[in-house]
């Protein structure tokens, strides 16, 4: 077969072919460099996995570009929740994030809350840093405008800020192979839990390998459930009714973020969380280290700070309040309603572990996070007093929670253990557990007092479990 023809160009034609290649090149957008070793991978059983590395401004730019489009969503949700809820403007939150959060946040974070910013914008989305901070403290604003209208003398519902989450962990006797199981659910909003969906692996420059669960735009989990590569597992449940604040503590997104990512024992966790305390997001703080097999119970009040450890048992949360001292100083909870869904929750944890002591393991606590059995009415039925919250099918509607949002209960779940969590790896499952989908127009229609979030809500549908795993 005979060759083509080629003809040889002139170096005239070839010195003007190059300046124009040149000049294209130059035209099109370069990567930036700060996106190196950066990605995100498509969505997974309704997960996105983003691996973000480098030094504070690089991780946060990394952050901010490649999820722009979920964090431009997810600030338009975020608002709308922060100022129906709590009837201030976002100019309030911003103001408060810049004059009261920032000086209190140290140069590590305020790098990577800025470049979250400079991520957003380079990518289009014209939100500043103080939104971003504003973003981050969207768990803590409750506790500060209870005490801002306390101040200012503003009338305000007597109850604190609301309940979220059930959580366990588990060791020694209790597991089936005698080392940490550690499990929680995210209770919150369907307007927010239907974005509450990304897993972010993150290797910073300095400090510890971490992965979590989080929502866009957030630098901690929020919801927390966190591994790092020390060894160290962590998550927690709200303490609900809680009042109290600190305006001159170190912000709670911050001192949550900073403990997973430096500590190498409950000890170290432990002392990074009490020091600044603000008070914010008050929580009980459910603690495993996998290298010595120990668990622990952080119970971070203001004013009351209780630490329970075993080698052998294990600790429950689901927003109840339980050192008795911190329950009558700090928060307005009635410990002794067993129709109040934390403590409704709390008799079913315990059923739980005793029933299934010795035989405890990934499957079981994925089990246990779909579970609809309600210890009041003695029944399976779905609603704000089961592990997997349903308050949305709650006859009661929102009475027996706190805050009154209606349109809420579990929207995702996570679950890891000791070998998983060598390899930094978590089984997650978006939606509830259970399998119930949420459809959010067949709901406004039986509840138009909620048209206030019709813009913005959306079906929350449930997925199978998967497991994430840190990148290679």
């Amino acid at each position: 077969m005979p060759r083509a023809s080629i003809k040889t160009p002139s170096i005239l034609s070839t010195l003007l072919l190059l300046g124009l290649a040149f000049s294209l090149i130059s035209r099109e957008p370069q990567a930036d460099p700060r996106l190196k070793h950066s990605f995100r991978r498509p969505e997974v059983s309704g997960w996105t996995f983003v691996h973000l590395e480098g030094t504070p401004s690089e991780i946060g730019f990394q952050h901010g570009y490649l999820l722009a489009p979920e964090i431009r969503d997810s600030e338009k949700v975020t608002r709308l929740e922060i100022t129906h809820d709590n009837n201030k403007s976002w100019g309030f939150f911003r103001h408060a994030a810049q004059e009261m959060l920032w000086p209190h946040i140290e140069k590590e974070y305020r790098e990577e809350l800025q470049g979250i910013a400079d991520g957003l914008n380079a990518h289009g989305v014209k939100l500043d840093v103080w939104d971003v901070v504003a973003m981050n403290a969207s768990m803590e604003w409750g506790y500060y405008v209870k005490e801002y209208d306390r101040e200012h003398k503003i009338k305000t519902p007597p109850t604190g800020p609301g309940e979220h989450c059930s959580a366990f962990v588990a060791t020694g006797s209790y597991t089936k192979d005698g080392r940490v199981v550690i499990a929680h659910n995210n209770w919150t909003q369907y307007l927010d839990g239907a974005r509450w969906t990304t897993i972010f692996d993150i290797a910073p420059a300095k400090g510890y390998r971490f992965i979590m669960d989080s929502y866009p735009g957030f630098i901690h989990s929020g919801d927390d459930f966190n591994i790092n590569s020390a060894g160290i597992m962590v998550t927690e449940t709200t303490i609900t009714h809680f009042f109290g604040w600190d305006a001159n503590g170190i912000p709670e997104f911050v001192r949550a973020r900073k403990a997973v990512q430096y500590a190498n024992s409950i000890d170290d966790f432990t002392r990074v969380m009490k020091e600044g305390n603000n008070g914010g997001y008050a929580n009980n703080w459910l603690v495993a280290d996998r290298k010595t097999n120990e668990v622990a119970d952080l119970e971070l009040g203001l004013k009351n700070v209780n630490l329970r450890r075993s080698k052998d048992g294990y600790f429950i949360g689901s927003n109840f309040p339980v050192n008795e001292k911190l329950a009558s100083e700090e928060t307005n909870f009635n410990v002794k309603d067993l129709n109040e869904s934390a403590n409704a929750r709390r008799i079913r944890w315990e059923q739980l572990m005793r029933e299934n002591k010795g035989r405890i393991d990934v499957a079981a606590a994925e089990r246990f996070l779909a579970d609809h059995y309600d210890t009041y009415s003695n029944k399976e039925d779905p609603n704000e007093r089961t592990l997997c919250g349903h308050i949305d099918l709650s006859p009661r509607g929102s009475a027996g929670w706190q805050p009154p949002y209606g349109i809420a209960g579990a929207v995702q779940n996570k679950v890891t253990d000791s070998s998983m969590a060598e390899h930094m790896s978590l089984a997650a499952s978006a939606g509830h557990a259970c399998g119930i989908d949420f459809k959010a127009a067949e709901h406004l229609r039986k509840h138009p007092e909620f048209a206030w979030q019709k813009d913005l809500l959306r079906d929350m549908n449930s997925h199978p479990w998967a497991t994430f795993s840190a990148a290679n």
